[in-house]
């Protein structure tokens, strides 16, 4: 694998339109489509073999809640609706060639108290319900077979809101792989430095990850688009990571007469 040829190619629009749903890096793939969920708490459930045949079949997003019966007895923050603890399950095919990459499970949203197994090994427990949050399975993926995820929901204590939050996994959930040497989950941070109506200037910082086990030389290429898709201003810099660390790169893109906001 030649990392130093590698280019990370970073761009930046001068308009909305871009996706951030996604985890920031790598190749992701939606996995929203037929998991299986049951609304009762089955510890063994996180179990690679366990048997869920029974379960229901359901589509992501998924709000438990919103097809229970209402009662005045449940608080009126969730909408006279239960909470409740529930599981979810699927399988997933990691292909053989994917073996020289990582593989991440990339959460936009569960609400709330969530554990997530994958092949019965726990990634990580989230407590909050509103935040994305990103587990690395690399470790415990079975490269050429299918894989199994199991996420225990907790919305056992519901009255603990303002507003309806619904219970589940109610946001996009995505599978990605990326080069163990990458740009890491938000590591792209742009500001203007300088605006005027004859000189625009964005600083830019670009935080690389290194999960490989040797030190690599990278060629990190940012590039600036206008509203029209052209290339404004781009920018070649190499960048030097250790085996197993993080670096961060910090350099400026110049624009000559620049489309200033109107306000």
């Amino acid at each position: 694998m030649k990392i130093d040829k590698l280019l990370f190619f970073l761009v930046v629009f001068l308009y909305s339109g871009f996706s951030f749903g996604r985890a920031g890096f790598g190749k992701a793939e939606k996995i929203n489509d037929n998991w299986k969920f049951v609304l009762q708490d089955i510890p063994t459930a996180k179990e690679e073999n366990f048997n869920d045949t029974k379960w229901q079949k359901v589509d992501l997003p998924h709000d438990w809640s919103i097809r229970q019966q209402f009662s005045p007895t449940y608080a009126s923050c969730m909408g006279y609706l239960p909470g409740g603890i529930g599981w979810y399950r699927k399988s997933i095919h990691v292909p053989a060639e994917k073996s020289n990459e990582k593989v991440y499970l990339y959460f936009e949203g569960i609400y709330n108290r969530s554990e997530v197994y994958i092949n019965g090994h726990l990634l990580g427990k989230r407590p909050n319900g509103y935040i994305s949050f990103l587990y690395d399975a690399s470790p415990y993926i079975k490269y050429g077979e299918d894989n199994v995820i199991a996420v225990r929901v907790d919305h056992s204590r519901a009255a603990d809101s303002r507003w309806y939050t619904g219970s589940g996994i109610y946001r996009n959930v995505w599978l990605v792989y990326a080069n163990p040497v990458h740009i890491a989950q938000w590591g792209v941070y742009a500001h203007p430095s300088a605006a005027s109506a004859k000189k625009g200037t964005l600083e830019v910082e670009v935080e690389v990850v290194n999960e490989s086990e040797k030190s690599e030389t990278l060629t990190v290429v940012n590039e600036l688009f206008n509203q029209k898709g052209e290339i404004v201003a781009k920018r070649r810099n190499k960048l030097s990571v250790a085996a197993g660390e993080n670096s961060t790169l910090s350099t400026a893109l110049s624009v000559s007469k620049p489309h200033l906001w109107s306000i």
